[in-house]
């Protein structure tokens, strides 16, 4: 995005959320700045508006530009000169439809975090607001930016498996493996709360991820769920554990495990995907490594910047390899990529093809459908669901 003088600028960044005592917001602001791409200038950044208005200036946000609520962004925003190019939604997980709607119909690009919405009415409306809109609307499942995660998925894209039989994916902590949310954890209260966090607890947080993730490297579309779904906290509202198992287009199966009672687990979510002519094996917590497994022949180490590293890659690398890049980074690809596409799209031209990698509302749907299937499964005593196709 260039100014009047041919200059290029920051993209200039609002956020709605991530206020006092939120972890997340921090996390996408240090994502947002990590390849100096953004700015943020404008905030509505909590429930509050005392608050929202006291953090956002604890930001450095200009005094005028420190708003209340996110309907008085919204409207404020649109009607300035210099209004934010894009927003950051990082709110509990039932105020993601009411400002990404707001957005949308102010003219301003959607980043959003995941899951899209609590109900598949709400995510089916987004999609459709998001398609009239024409604007860029991104979610942020953020391991999808980590390099050798585009490379799994360029490998299987040109065949290096061969035919997918079978995908395990799974997800597990042991953070709420007490009642963590009694003593007043913020992040443990409205995760576990029905009203804020919507009808799915563990599933939504962490098993729309590894749901992403799966379909994201294969390429491939669940068709069919079977799931069970627990509480094994006492007194514990929502889901703390989930067995899912696939059914995949073409005839690939797998399996899902998301746990926040796994006891000894810290943030393990873990990728396993076999073909007819070879396997691989990717860890969310060594994830500069992914693990090929030619049938036959020895295995395979790729490192993320090193030698077998693609395009898509090296492409998703900041530093050399042998130097650990993680979480932040991966977060930050995915806000790089978006602002990418908005530059592009300001500027007239076509956006780079590895900046097209982020996903979108059409992943938002699936993953709000997939939290509804498998809770219909369950409800059913793990009976077969069949997910909805997504156009």
């Amino acid at each position: 995005m260039k100014t009047s003088d041919g200059k290029k600028r920051r993209l200039r960044l609002g956020m709605v959320g991530g206020g006092p005592g939120a972890f997340i917001g921090s996390v996408h602001r240090l994502a947002a700045r990590m390849d100096d791409r953004y700015e943020l200038v404008a905030g509505a950044l909590s429930a509050d508006p005392a608050k929202s208005r006291a953090a956002a200036l604890e930001l450095h946000i200009p005094a005028e530009r420190a708003y209340g609520s996110y309907a008085e962004m919204a409207a404020a925003e649109a009607k300035r000169a210099d209004r934010i190019d894009a927003v950051s939604i990082v709110t509990p997980n039932h105020l993601h439809f009411g400002p990404a709607k707001a957005f949308l119909e102010a003219g301003i690009h959607v980043i959003c975090d995941k899951p899209l919405t609590t109900t598949v009415e709400d995510a089916v409306a987004l999609a459709g607001m998001v398609r009239k809109s024409g604007l860029i609307f991104g979610l942020t499942h953020n391991y999808t930016g980590y390099p050798v995660v585009r490379q799994a998925r360029e490998m299987l894209a040109d065949g290096e498996l061969g035919r997918i039989r079978v995908i395990q994916v799974e997800y597990a902590q042991d953070w709420l493996t007490t009642a963590v949310e009694a003593t007043g954890h913020k992040q443990a209260v409205w995760r576990t709360d029905p009203a804020q966090s919507g009808p799915a607890g563990s599933l939504g947080d962490i098993g729309t991820h590894a749901y992403n993730i799966a379909c994201f490297v294969t390429g491939l579309r669940c068709e069919q769920v079977a799931a069970d779904v627990s509480i094994f906290v006492p007194g514990r509202r929502l889901d703390d554990n989930v067995h899912t198992l696939l059914r995949f287009e073409g005839g690939a199966r797998g399996m899902l495990w998301a746990s926040q009672v796994a006891t000894g687990n810290e943030n393990n979510l873990r990728l396993r995907v076999y073909g007819e002519k070879a396997g691989l094996e990717w860890g969310q917590e060594n994830p500069n490594y992914l693990k090929f497994m030619p049938y036959g022949k020895p295995p395979v180490t790729i490192s993320r910047a090193g030698a077998g590293a693609t395009a898509s890659a090296k492409d998703a690398s900041r530093i050399p390899s042998g130097h650990p890049e993680g979480y932040l980074e991966a977060f930050a690809q995915l806000y790089t990529d978006l602002a990418e596409q908005i530059a592009a799209r300001n500027e007239g031209r076509a956006p780079i093809a590895a900046a097209m990698l982020v996903p979108g509302v059409r992943e938002g749907v699936e993953g709000v459908q997939f939290i509804a299937g498998v809770l219909e499964s369950s409800h059913k005593n793990s009976g077969w669901v069949k997910l909805p196709t997504t156009g």
